[in-house]
């Protein structure tokens, strides 16, 4: 452990551009907006530690839920810790895995108490409440703790919304009541769909309970973009500027883009890694797929602007090739390299905000990804 507790400093602010910050950890620091790779289950897929670090990866997420059915926290506990079962010696953030449990229609049953549901695993029985889904995450040792919520499905009623937001608020007092690790931060998570009344009443009520920071749950689940991020700004313009603020599940490139704009400090996202082991790709111009068959023999790297391992030792020739031949090293190098694309566009919007040139990056940015490479349905790239 590194020492220290938890701590969120905001370096800049320009409203309508971004925010820059940096977050203290007793695990390390890391720069805001932050992007966080998705390892649910200790690992983020094809990778090691040390290709993350080789990416610039400074906080990964992991899943409670996942983890709590498989391997179980007393292997983790007993092992010292997620950091030292995982060998990650950096930040960690945890999800509580409220929107796994809730999503499973079929396996659960959601009370007062907490969410009754059956593992997608074996079938067996589980009952986590809030203050259970705390103390697992005390016990795997993460840095940021997510409260158990209640995520409704899209589109959600205003009553639904409404019940959702109010169990919210309820198992987020009991969550924070439940703590006891120093160090160790806890996040609440607001609430509402696409019901302003609702989310500012969720936004309230967490703040009045009082948190390190405060995540937009209930997003990217099947509502226009517009109103995504309509919703997010309306939300980040309530919460307190003195804590992180984290869109969950998302995003794409574009994605995170508009929410630095609307004043968000994390993102989350499955997308670089489960691209990379179907073949889509990210360059600064756009999404290349390494399955189409202009790239059986180009001889040039994903992306010429890149510096990744991968684009500085192989062609879009040989990953097409490892690809289609299910080679398991395909799966590594488009995962290095679509990490180190998303980890050097944060660092790219850093130097934006530091230097206030946010304006001109974002025209910039949406201007290249126009000019070259064009996605048809599904994802394929037309050459």
């Amino acid at each position: 452990m590194k020492g220290g507790g938890f701590s969120f400093q905001l370096l800049r602010e320009e409203a309508g551009k971004g925010r820059l910050g940096r977050v203290a950890t007793p695990h390390g620091q890391f720069t805001t907006p932050a992007f966080m790779p998705v390892g649910s289950q200790g690992t983020v897929k094809a990778l090691a530690p040390a290709d993350l670090h080789e990416v610039g990866t400074e906080i990964i997420l992991c899943n409670a839920y996942h983890l709590y059915l498989r391997p179980g926290i007393e292997v983790i506990r007993e092992a010292g810790g997620l950091h030292r079962f995982m060998g990650w010696s950096g930040p960690l953030l945890t999800d509580s895995g409220g929107f796994q449990i809730v999503s499973m229609s079929g396996l659960r049953e959601i009370e007062s108490e907490g969410v009754r549901f059956r593992s997608h695993l074996d079938g067996s029985l589980h009952f986590l409440t809030p203050e259970k889904v705390v103390e697992i995450q005390e016990g795997l040792g993460s840095d940021i703790m997510m409260v158990l919520d209640d995520c409704p499905p899209y589109p959600a009623s205003l009553a639904e919304a409404k019940e959702a937001v109010a169990l919210t608020t309820q198992w987020a007092k009991r969550s924070r009541d439940a703590r006891h690790a120093d160090g160790q931060a806890l996040f609440g998570i607001v609430q509402g769909g696409d019901h302003v009344e609702l989310r500012q009443q969720s936004a309230e009520e967490l703040m009045e309970i009082g948190f390190d920071g405060y995540a937009i749950g209930g997003l990217s689940l099947g509502e226009a973009k517009a109103v995504t991020f309509e919703t997010a700004a309306q939300v980040t313009a309530l919460l307190p500027t003195t804590s992180p603020r984290y869109l969950m599940g998302m995003g794409t490139p574009e994605d995170i883009v508009r929410g630095v704009q609307v004043g968000v400090d994390m993102f989350d996202c499955v997308l670089p890694t489960r691209g990379a082991r179907t073949g889509l790709l990210f360059t600064r111009r756009g999404q290349l797929n390494i399955k189409h068959a202009c790239y059986s023999a180009d001889t040039a790297p994903v992306d010429a602007d890149c510096g990744c391992y991968t684009c500085c030792n192989f062609s879009r020739a040989y990953l097409r090739h490892l690809f289609l031949a299910r080679e398991l090293l395909a799966y590594r190098l488009n995962a290095v390299h679509n990490l180190f694309y998303y980890h050097t566009l944060m660092r790219t919007i850093h130097q934006a905000l530091a230097d206030e040139t946010m304006d001109q990056f974002v025209r910039e940015f949406f201007s290249r990804r126009g000019e070259n490479i064009t996605e048809a349905e599904g994802g394929e790239t037309l050459c």
